[in-house]
């Protein structure tokens, strides 16, 4: 799943499913990969639950997806589909996954929301973050001892904790901190959630649930276009973050008031 690099992220998202993060915060990763940084996604899950397509479906998809936004890393944990909790294995496989790859900022789902796995990933990938930057703590040991299916040949990796936790509320009606502007990044944004073909595609599984391709587009532009118009651009993702924000000059404050 991992690939090791010595590079570590500078932003890495975590999501329940595949095509989550696409749906969330695709266009801000692709807009950060163009800036030059080292994105990359962590699914919780393999998406064996899909009422479209199969896991190894749901692979192919992401990986096309990833290439699309230009994310450096991908990789997807074990943890059941439609039954993410929050366990102290899961919280030790996230912790690892953080570990190896060192991001400086993560992307969480928000905590709450309709699907359970979506909120207890939020939960679970925060208090990942701050089991990975315990010192004391040999991740890889702890994954050897409980038998992990994912322990493999698990290291005792360096510590780390991200710098920053912000969440994508996409999937939840809450006013956000702030938006990122991904005007130029919208069509392309799009372009890698359609890359997910055996779900978006029409067809008679999950027709009452799954909207008509053809009006797919326009859904997920009219969202775009609603947190955008909230920052005072064509399109935006939403995000929110806990902690108080800091600016050093009030003249340099973007979004007009009036």
């Amino acid at each position: 799943m991992t690939d090791r690099s010595a590079i570590p992220l500078d932003v890495l998202a975590i999501a329940a499913h595949r095509d989550d993060v696409e749906q969330t915060c695709g266009g801000t990763l692709l807009k950060m990969a163009q800036r030059g940084h080292r994105t990359g996604i962590l699914d919780l899950t393999q998406g064996e639950l899909g009422t479209r397509g199969s896991a190894a479906d749901r692979k192919r998809e992401a990986a096309e997806a990833a290439h699309i936004l230009q994310s450096a890393w991908r990789g997807a944990l074990d943890i059941p589909d439609g039954r993410v909790e929050n366990t102290w294995e899961n919280r030790l496989k996230v912790a690892q996954v953080i570990r190896e790859q060192r991001p400086r900022v993560v992307i969480l789902p928000y905590w709450k929301g309709r699907h359970p796995d979506h909120y207890t990933a939020s939960v679970l990938g925060y208090e990942a973050c701050f089991l990975a930057g315990l010192t004391k703590l040999e991740v890889g040991s702890q994954l050897a001892a409980i038998g992990a299916s994912q322990a493999g040949a698990a290291e005792n990796l360096p510590p780390h904790r991200p710098f920053k936790i912000v969440y994508a509320t996409l999937y939840y009606d809450v006013r956000p901190t702030f938006v990122v502007d991904i005007s130029d990044q919208f069509e392309t944004r799009l372009a890698s959630l359609m890359a997910y073909k055996t779900q978006f595609a029409d067809q008679e599984a999950g027709s009452s649930i799954f909207p008509a391709h053809a009006e797919i587009r326009s859904r997920v532009e009219a969202m775009a276009r609603f947190y955008g118009m909230m920052a005072g651009v064509t399109y935006g993702e939403p995000f929110l973050q806990k902690e108080v924000g800091l600016v050093e000059d009030l003249t340099a404050i973007p979004v007009k008031s009036i």
